[in-house]
Formats: structure tokens, sequence, C-alpha cells
């Protein structure tokens, strides 16, 4: 257990020290900040003004940028050091692998989780300094969600960086799979509903799989819960979960995804480095 977290504590320094952190504290910060310059918080929007406003908003936006963030710079973590001959420095410390790999992953979740929860105590500190009311359900809510959608795409990314045998073939696959996960929002989705005739309980199924998808609805409920947005969609979603059943699948489904690939990320990177 200590040296797991030793490993999380050296690869968060690590992290503090890279460019690539500089750049992502700075662009959720940047947002809170663009969206109160802005002024959306004096906006009203389906009831919703205020600091509601802007986490709604800020929630919107997150979505598009932690998956693709969280996976690029988590990718090159297996594939960086094993093309930089880490492993062979590694294994000739008294450091098991099981401690190296999940330090390596608690690490990078402090890490890629940290600007998010931040830049959100940011708004809410600054909403709170200008008198307006704080919704503290929905900031832990969001919270939560957040939290699932980065361990979520920090699994995928470590499952990558553990199959990849090279950065640059591991930062291609995250931009696929991101991409992937992305048209199925909307496009192809869409696309295999209309060719393929599938019936509306199949369809939803298939786009709950996704947890960009998942997420883009948990966050829709919570200012609509009716799903209006959603149109015939929404009572099949309903129908099935009702809204607090839903809300806890989107905050569970995410973690446990996952943590499975994780952890299938940890056995082939067990299988094929172990000598």
């Amino acid at each position: 257990m200590k040296h797991l977290w030793l490993t999380a504590y050296s690869d968060i320094l690590e992290s503090l020290r890279a460019r690539w952190f500089a750049v992502y504290s700075l662009v959720f910060g940047g947002v809170v900040v663009v969206l109160f310059a802005f002024g959306v918080t004096e906006s009203r929007i389906m009831g919703f003004s205020g600091l509601s406003r802007i986490l709604v908003t800020y929630i919107q936006l997150t979505m598009a940028i932690l998956p693709v963030f969280v996976l690029v710079t988590t990718v090159r973590s297996v594939a960086g050091d094993r093309e930089a001959g880490v492993f062979e420095y590694l294994l000739s410390l008294p450091i098991g692998l099981g401690a190296w790999y999940w330090g390596k992953l608690l690490g990078r979740f402090v890490v890629v989780f940290l600007p998010v929860l931040l830049a959100m105590a940011l708004a809410v500190a600054w909403g709170a300094l200008k008198g307006a009311a704080v919704p503290w359900s929905l900031v832990g809510y969001y919270s939560g969600l957040l939290m699932a959608l980065a361990w979520c795409f920090l699994g995928i990314g470590m499952l990558i960086s553990s199959l990849a045998r090279s950065s640059d073939v591991a930062q291609g696959a995250a931009f696929v799979v991101w991409l992937t996960l992305l048209l199925f929002l909307e496009l192809i989705l869409l696309g295999v509903l209309v060719r393929e005739a599938l019936p509306p309980e199949s369809a939803v199924a298939i786009a709950l799989l996704n947890p960009m998808q998942v997420f883009r609805t948990a966050t829709m409920m919570l200012f609509d819960p009716q799903l209006v947005l959603l149109g015939p969609t929404a009572y099949v979603i309903l129908d099935h979960f009702g809204q607090a059943g839903y809300m806890a699948y989107a905050t569970l489904y995410p973690l446990l995804l996952g943590g499975l690939c994780a952890g299938a990320g940890f056995l082939w990177f067990r299988r094929g480095d172990l000598p």
C-alpha cells in the first residue's frame, strides 16, 4: 500500500510540472471566468438563473472538454513509459506492478478531477459572494457526475495505454474512441435507428451504453425532469428507470465501466510486462 501511495504522489508531482496540466487548468478556470464575464448568471432559461444557470452551462461545456483531455493525457502513461524503457528500471525496484499501475491511476485521477472540481468551487464561491443562492443539491450531484465521467475515461485511457505498443498509437486510438462516442450521441445512432428500423427500446439501450450520452441525459434531467427535449425517448427512460433511478444509473454506470476498463488494462499490462 505504501508503494501505491508513493507512486500516486510521484505521478501527481510529475503531472503538476507538465505543460498539459497548466493548459488543462486554465481551460476550466477560463470557462468559469468567461461565463461570468459575459453575464451568463444574469440570463434565465427554463426557470434557471443565477448560479444554477452557470452550473448548467459549465457542465455542458465540460462534457465536450473533459473526456478528450483525460484520454489524450492518460494514454501516454503506460505506453510512454514502455517506450522510454522505464519498465526495466521499475522491475529492478521493490515495487509491484499492481502498486505501480493503480498508483498511477489514482494519481492521474486526482490530477484530472481536481481542476474541474476547483473550477466549480470557484463558480460557487463567486456566486455566493455576489449574493446568489447556492443550489447545494445541484452542486453535489454535478460533482458526482463529473467524478464518474473523469473516472470512466481515465479507465478507458489506461486500457488503451496498456494495449498500445507506442504512445503515438495510443493517442490515435484515444481520438478514435472519443470521436466514436461523440458521434454516437446523435449522428450514428440516428442513422442506425432509421436504417435498421430498431424499436425505441433497443435504440435507447444502445444509447445508454455510451457514457457521454448517459452524462448528457442526466444533466438534462436536472433542469428538465420530464426530458421534454428528448421527445418520445423520454418515455422509455422514465418508464424503465424513473428520475431517481436514472440519476443513480448515470453515476454508477460510468464508475463501473471505468473500473472494468482499468481492471482489464491491468490484466493485460501484467501479462505482457512481467519478465
